[in-house]
Order: structure tokens, then sequence, then C-alpha cells
């Protein structure tokens, strides 16, 4: 694949380059030697470095998507916050879209440029949390993503069929899905969709699918919210794809030790056991898209959902 000349031209040394950047001021990135993953010494300024280095192949999957940000002010070492609205006290150059809450609205963050990824990184926003759907298209998903989130780790054998088993459901329903490790226990599974379904009905197809795939190895998979009732066994998350709920963007660090990123994969090497769901780095994916570039790209291909459902009902009876 083709990777973007302005990944290749980077300098590795990020702490340096983000420190001399002359649009260093620009991007407001304050107290850039600020510790935020303490094992392993990586700086905001190194974080900012990498949402820089990335966002040519991260932008395409998250430009116009309402984002949540998980903030760590102290680092990772200490409690984190959700911060979803940004009206007040925030660069009028930022994007933002304002959506309807229970008791009033809110206005969510978008990065649709690299300032913006640049400015949620100086926020301590060490993981960024999207919608299924974008602007104007608010009420309507693009994706639908299936979360595979075990009880434990280390069980991978277990995790990796699990994660091939939706796969192959969703193929037999006539869908073609992505993968990407989620960079904390488990794997996401993405549907590119038309955007043509509601929130309604892509949360009630996502639900049948997660059931059946739950009554067809009840031993491994359950659809149980609460932990202390999963027995073990690997939650087959579907709630990501309902109004306001968001999931780890696509090469996202998240806030665990040696900065895992929530990074695309492919099936061959998810079947031939070659990755994990913390195997890619915010130290080793910029070398990781150099060599496959981005694994998503040929989302762009959309899928209806109307035939799909047609079959899931046959299946149901």
């Amino acid at each position: 694949m083709v990777v973007s000349d302005a990944l290749k031209k980077r300098s590795t040394n990020s702490h340096e380059r983000i420190q001399h950047n002359p649009l260093n001021q620009l991007r407001m990135i304050t107290h850039p030697e600020k510790i935020l993953f303490p094992a392993d010494a990586i700086t905001k300024g190194e974080l900012a470095a990498y949402y820089e280095r990335i966002a040519p192949v991260m932008l395409p999957h998250i430009r116009r998507r309402p984002i949540t940000m998980e903030r760590f002010h102290r680092g990772i070492g200490a409690p984190g916050f959700f911060q979803k609205d940004v009206s007040k006290g925030f660069p009028q150059w930022l994007k933002r879209v304002e959506v309807p809450k229970h008791d009033g609205t809110v206005n969510h963050p978008l990065a649709n440029d690299a300032r913006s990824l640049q400015w949620l990184a100086n926020q301590n926003s060490i993981t960024i949390h999207v919608w299924p759907s974008r602007t104007p298209k608010l009420y309507y998903p693009d994706v639908c993503v299936f979360d595979l989130d075990p009880s434990k780790e280390g069980e991978l054998e277990v995790l990796r069929q699990a994660a091939l088993g939706v796969r192959d459901f969703l193929s037999d329903l006539g869908l073609k899905s992505w993968v990407k490790a989620s960079g904390s226990k488990g794997f996401h599974i993405a549907v590119p969709l038309d955007a043509k379904a509601n929130f309604g009905t892509v949360a009630r197809f996502a639900h049948v699918v997660g059931k059946i795939l739950v009554q067809r190895d009840p031993a491994n998979l359950t659809q149980e919210f609460s932990k202390a009732d999963r027995g073990g066994r690997i939650f087959v998350d579907t709630g990501r794809n309902g109004y306001s709920a968001t999931f780890a963007a696509a090469y996202t660090v998240r806030a665990k030790p040696g900065a895992p990123v929530s990074a695309p994969c492919t099936w061959e090497e998810l079947e031939r056991g070659e990755v994990g769901p913390k195997s890619f780095t915010l130290r080793t994916m910029e070398q990781r898209v150099a060599d496959v570039g981005d694994l998503w790209a040929e989302m762009k291909k959309k899928q209806s959902l109307t035939r799909a459902i047609e079959r899931l009902k046959k299946i149901t009876g």
C-alpha cells in the first residue's frame, strides 16, 4: 500500500520535534514535558507528536464525528475523566457540533484537521472516542461496531476464534467487515454502512447478531452487561451502535501502560495469530503504517443493511 509521504518524512525524535516545531505555538502544546505514561516515560509532547504524525491516516476515519475526550491531567497513574461538552473556554476555530440530549444540548468537538488533533492532545486527551455517525447525518450511522470484551486477558485463542466467528456470520449476511485491535482487552469489528438506516435500526440489527452469536457459542460468549454475570466469557458488546454511544477511534492511543493503540489489522493476521489487542503502540505505530499503510482505507465502500436484515429475519424465524 502507498503510505503518506507526510508520515515517511517525519523525524523519529518526537520529543525534540515537538519542542522545536515552529507550529508548536499555533497548536498550543503546553508543558510538553509532562509525563502521561510513567512506566514508559511518555510525555504529552510525545503524545502530541504521535497524533501529528498519524493525522494523515487517522483523520479520514474520525472527520465530522462527535468526539468524547478521555482526559488525564495527572497521567494514567491517576483517575481520568470523560468530557463531551466544549461550549465554554475553548478556541473559536475549533469545529464543534451541537447535539440534543434529554435535558438540553451538548457541544461536542470535531477533529476535522491535524490542528484539532493537536488541540485534543494538549487537553491531555489520550483516547479519542467517536460516534458511529458523522455530521450532518447524525442520526444515521455509517459504521456498525461489535466490541469483543473478554472478562479476563490472556485467552487469546478463544478471543481470536470469537472475532473470526463474528466476521463469518456477518459474511453469511452479505456484509464485509474490518477488524482492529482495541488497544485494551479485545477486538473491534466494524461494518461500513451507507448511512441510510437510523440508530434504532442499526442498534437492533447489531443486538440480534450478538444474540445469535451467543446462542451458537454460549460457553465462550455472553451479552450480559454486568461483569459479575459474565462467568469469564467474552462480552459481545453491541451497545456502541446507539445514539450518542462511542467507540475508540482507529489509531487512537489507549490510556494503559505501554500506550497501546487501537489499530487496524487484517483478518489474515488474526487467523495466523500474529496480532493481539495490544500489539501496536504509540512508539511502533509509525513503522506499522509505513509497512502496511492504512488497512481501513477500503472501508470507503459503504453497505446497505436492508438485505442483511432480511437474511437475519429468516434465521430468527
